[in-house]
């Protein structure tokens, strides 16, 4: 399994026993502070990104959008002005 290089940089500014937090940590863990520091934080960033991108709806939320999709409502005089200014865009 081909694994990517890891070319850019990120600065982290830290207190000196912070520092040393991290690499006692990373030693005990045999790996570089770089390392110890991504496998600790990928996980998380991904989670946050996922939750913040990710739409939930309650089953009465999903049931009522399935429906729409399925027979959707008439557009309104409103709706259907906005799209003709939108086409004269």
């Amino acid at each position: 399994m081909a694994t990517a290089t890891r070319d850019d940089r990120i600065e982290l500014r830290a207190t000196k026993e912070e520092k040393r937090l991290l690499a006692a940590a990373a030693a005990h863990e045999r790996l570089d502070v770089t390392s110890f520091i991504m496998r600790s934080v990928l996980p998380v960033a991904r989670d946050v990104v996922d939750r913040a991108e990710r739409i939930v709806l309650s089953e009465r939320d999903t049931s009522r959008v399935l429906d729409l999709l399925e027979d959707p409502p008439k557009p309104t005089k409103a709706l259907r002005a906005a799209a003709r200014r939108r086409a004269r865009m």
